[in-house]
């Protein structure tokens, strides 16, 4: 078998600065959302100062706030995260909500550089949206840190290791 390198996963998250953009549509999914995310990001070490939280009224407003966090000069972050619920209704606004705000936050991030984990919810009902809520905020905090840690690693030309097994 041909040995390979790759970069291991790293999920510390000490010293890393978070941006979250939260929506606000769908408030008490949303919350839950956010306190999985926020609760997995202190359990993987990010310290509540380095933790930004941003409230927009949807899921369509989400990209243009963390295309400004992406941005900022003055407190650059090392990844986001989006949060937010659409959950189908009656009419095609969901397809709409659904699939722009997901291309939008996927442009912000190869846009600038910035490792997005997006959590925006697409579901059914709001009894889908409650089970996920938060299994996904933690998800996100997860892929936000080991995106980061991976991320700085590939930019400062970190060398792979040799794969395990």
């Amino acid at each position: 078998m041909t040995r390979y390198q790759e970069y291991p996963s790293n999920e510390n998250g000490t010293g890393l600065r978070i941006g979250i953009a939260v929506a606000r549509f769908n408030q008490d999914i949303c919350d839950g959302l956010l306190s999985g995310a926020i609760n997995e990001l202190h359990l993987l070490g990010v310290a509540a100062e380095d933790i930004t939280v941003c409230s927009v009224p949807g899921a369509l407003e989400i990209p243009l706030v963390l295309q400004s966090l992406a941005d900022s000069e003055e407190s650059p972050y090392d990844a986001l995260i989006a949060l937010g619920a659409v959950v189908r209704g009656e009419t095609y606004h969901f397809e709409v909500v659904s699939n722009d705000s997901c291309r939008a936050v996927m442009e912000v991030q190869l846009a600038t550089g910035v490792p997005i984990a997006n959590g925006i919810l697409t579901t059914e009902n709001d009894d889908q949206a409650l089970v996920r809520m938060h299994g996904k905020g933690a998800d996100c905090a997860r892929c936000a840190v080991e995106m980061a840690r991976l991320h700085a690693s590939i930019r400062l030309g970190d060398k792979p290791q040799p794969a395990r097994g």
